[in-house]
């Protein structure tokens, strides 16, 4: 039986994730899951972050028959991942993979000498982010600030408040002489341009959109148990958990004329 690649997100920041995956791997079928109606996930706690992962997880994998599922949501990559792959997956689907967004990125940060992190207060409270890049490279200093407002204020799609919020979210950085700014959050590209302004050119924006397609085509690549298995109809499926306003807009925007099915 063919099966299908999962994409998982809070809400429709990891929409962002599955074009670039899909325009670099276009050849296979995706099934995009996002948490519209329990985002955002990022003031959540640990518990119910887990909680929700492991339900769209399960999801993906019973009723989309995914072979593998990427967790494109940082807040679920730093406090959900480790357990679903070390508990989930042995005792319910020890043939199929889970994986996230939050190495590849840390990867890229660990080669810089002085990094930033903007993310959600969960994912800046985990300090992922951190142990993952000091994991690679213990000199790397790593300074994180949270962005509480700017998911909620991307998902409305009314971002004539983004200046003012950025400004006062990326100030903490302004003395650090950083050499890099991860995006720590897969909404953030969204905003790209205008904190690289802020920022200005000297630091450099590190954007999972820009990482995360190679890393996966490598990982398939190092996993032909998964890859024979998928199906190869070139096809994308939207599912999401609540309907919003911004989201017809910008699956449209991104992805031509397709439907989007409300679950």
């Amino acid at each position: 039986m063919t099966m299908k690649i999962g994409i998982f997100d809070s809400g429709l920041g990891g929409l962002i994730i599955t074009k670039a995956i899909s325009e670099f791997l276009p050849e296979y079928d995706y099934v995009y899951f996002g948490d519209t109606k329990r985002l955002p996930y990022g003031n959540k706690s640990h518990d119910e972050v887990s909680e929700f992962t492991r339900e769209a997880v399960d999801y993906l994998f019973r009723r989309e028959n995914c072979a593998i599922v990427v967790i494109a949501c940082n807040t679920a990559s730093s406090r959900a991942l480790r357990q679903i792959q070390q508990e989930y997956l042995p005792a319910n689907f020890p043939d199929r993979k889970v994986i996230g967004v939050l190495i590849p990125a840390s990867e890229v940060a660990s080669t810089y000498e002085k990094v930033g992190v903007l993310a959600t207060i969960g994912t800046v409270a985990s300090n992922a982010f951190q142990i993952e890049i000091n994991k690679l490279n213990p000199n790397t200093q790593v300074f994180q600030n949270p962005a509480p407002e700017l998911v909620p204020m991307i998902e409305n799609g009314d971002l004539s408040k983004a200046e003012p919020l950025l400004i006062e979210y990326l100030e903490p950085f302004m003395d650090k002489n950083l050499d890099a700014l991860v995006l720590g959050c897969t909404h953030y590209p969204m905003l790209k341009q205008e904190i690289g302004k802020i920022m200005g050119p000297k630091v450099q924006i590190i954007s999972q959109e820009e990482i995360i397609p190679q890393k996966f085509k490598d990982y398939l690549v190092r996993h032909p148990e998964i890859e024979n298995k998928l199906s190869r109809d070139a096809n994308i499926k939207i599912l999401v958990t609540k309907p919003t306003e911004n989201m017809t807009d910008l699956v449209k925007k991104w992805f031509g004329k397709m439907g989007i099915n409300i679950i």
